[in-house]
């Protein structure tokens, strides 16, 4: 009987093995840094630019354009050779990056970072195959977690890093300092990692993964319908509600012919999955969607500093790590998820019921503890539905499950920060009063907001306060969702490794 042989790792030397990592995590670094770095500094770039309706979509531009091509890239890598695709994303994110910096005016920087996006999402995917190529399973599955550390390193530090450069230097500076990075990662991936040829041509769905990023952008598109074409109603909004619908048809036909598709449709059949898959929507909307209207929250309505609102989101962070360390302990010992899945939800409705409690004098520990709080429940969950997929998902699919999940919580994030924006911008307007000194509230920066007289402060801090309290109300119906789609969750065990 024939054997399959793992294919020998791409690079025999250890040190250089170690090189590449480095620098392949320097890339994630960079790539995930930037949906959080850009958060302290966005209520700067709105004072510059106005147009608070399109606050949300500096961030939700840049996920939603990762989300569209992360299907496509992992097969282009299996097509064309990984080194060569991750080099093509590199340098499109670094491209983005020097458009932004460079941006004149709130649809430039959206268009900009639309192009940042399409290098990242390419970056993220391409950096998992890559591991793959150089390190042996064994060897692999230890690396893999110093991804995940990574990725809390970028939730921590981003918002502290965005909101010190932006008081320092400006807010351009937080897409200019990719460019070096992005030059050294680039060339010493050019010079470093070999190419290896690829043994076989996939099939790419290309009809499946495109549908699919219409279906998705329809849908974000109509969450911030109101503040972009005056009503869902109205032709614009119809017509994005027609595409959309005709995008997902068209899409579950395409996947049912489709020899290798993005996402194979029998994965619905399991209740898991698709529950699963609601969870993750509504992680992402208020895991990831969130965190730039804290900042703006946070330096609207008590008045702190960019860098000073980027160091409470060390607390946010840190309850997100003590909340997954915690989770991830326990699940190993008792093979059980389920109690996760329902406590992070109910966790989250409890801190955004009290951050819609928070008004212009509440003390800032207090605001903290409640981010802290958040942080947690966001932890607890954070594993749960990859692990849940996987164990439910047969092994041909599992790959294409954990994908969806991951693509789902993008899209979350994207359809959460529209909604949002949308939400916010309405606020605004429904309590719009005049404040001496102050010309339009949306183009008010925080160092324009710190040298206004004591009174006029505080009627900005209401004025936003009046405006947040619906977002939080509204994260909080999106956390409920996911509450009961944890409840309906089968009760299984994860099974043991077989020895």
């Amino acid at each position: 009987m024939d054997m399959q042989v793992a294919p020998a790792p791409l690079v025999e030397s250890k040190a250089l093995r170690l090189t590449l990592f480095l620098f392949l995590m320097s890339a994630l670094f960079m790539a995930t840094l930037d949906n959080q770095i850009v958060s302290t500094a966005l209520p700067t770039i709105v004072g510059e630019f106005g147009q608070m309706e399109r606050f949300g979509w500096v961030g939700s531009a840049y996920l939603l354009a990762t989300c569209a091509v992360m299907p496509l890239y992992g097969k282009l890598g299996d097509l064309f050779g990984r080194k060569y695709v991750m080099l093509a994303a590199i340098t499109i994110f670094t491209l983005g990056s020097i458009a932004c910096g460079f941006a004149t005016s709130m649809n430039t920087l959206i268009a900009a970072r639309v192009l940042q996006g399409l290098g990242g999402g390419g970056i993220m995917v391409s950096i998992f195959a890559i591991n793959a190529d150089l390190f042996e399973p064994r060897e692999r599955a230890r690396y893999q977690s110093y991804s995940s550390l990574v990725l809390m390193a970028s939730g921590a530090i981003g918002p502290v890093l965005g909101g010190t450069l932006s008081d320092l230097f400006g807010w351009r500076s937080i897409f200019l300092v990719n460019v070096p990075i992005g030059i050294l990662v680039l060339t010493g991936l050019a010079v470093f990692l070999p190419y290896r040829r690829p043994t076989r041509v996939p099939k790419i769905d290309y009809a499946g993964a495109l549908l699919l990023a219409g279906a998705i952008t329809s849908v974000v598109l109509l969450a911030d319908g109101s503040e972009l074409f005056g009503s869902l109603l109205s032709t614009g909004g119809l017509t994005v509600m027609g595409v959309g619908l005709l995008c997902a048809i068209a899409w579950v036909l395409v996947e049912r012919r489709a020899p290798e598709p993005v996402v194979p449709l029998p994965l619905f059949r399991n209740s898991t999955f698709s529950l699963f898959l609601v969870i993750s929507l509504a992680s992402g909307a208020i895991g990831i969607g969130l965190v730039n209207y804290f900042a703006l929250f946070l330096q609207t309505t008590t008045g702190l500093s960019p860098s000073f609102a980027g160091l409470m989101f060390v607390l946010l962070t840190g309850g997100i790590v003590c909340g997954s360390l915690t989770a991830g302990r326990l699940i190993s010992k008792s093979g059980r998820y389920k109690p996760f899945a329902i406590a992070s939800p109910a966790i989250a409705i409890l801190a955004l019921l009290l951050m819609s409690l928070v008004h212009p004098g509440t003390p800032i520990f207090l605001i903290g503890a409640i981010m802290a709080l958040h942080g947690l429940g966001i932890g607890f969950g954070q594993q749960v539905p990859i692990l849940g997929v996987q164990n439910s998902a047969q092994q041909r699919d599992v790959g294409a499950a954990t994908g969806s999940v991951t693509l789902s919580r993008m899209g979350g994030a994207s359809i959460g920060i529209s909604l949002y924006g949308a939400t916010i911008a309405g606020g605004l307007r429904l309590h719009d009063l005049a404040i001496p000194g102050v010309d339009s509230i949306e183009k008010l920066t925080p160092q324009m907001l710190a040298v206004l007289p004591e009174a006029s402060r505080q009627m900005v801090a209401e004025h936003y306060t009046q405006a947040f309290h619906p977002l939080f109300l509204t994260a909080a119906v999106i956390a409920l969702t996911a509450l009961v789609c944890a409840i309906c969750l089968k009760s299984v065990r994860l099974p043991h490794k077989a020895a």
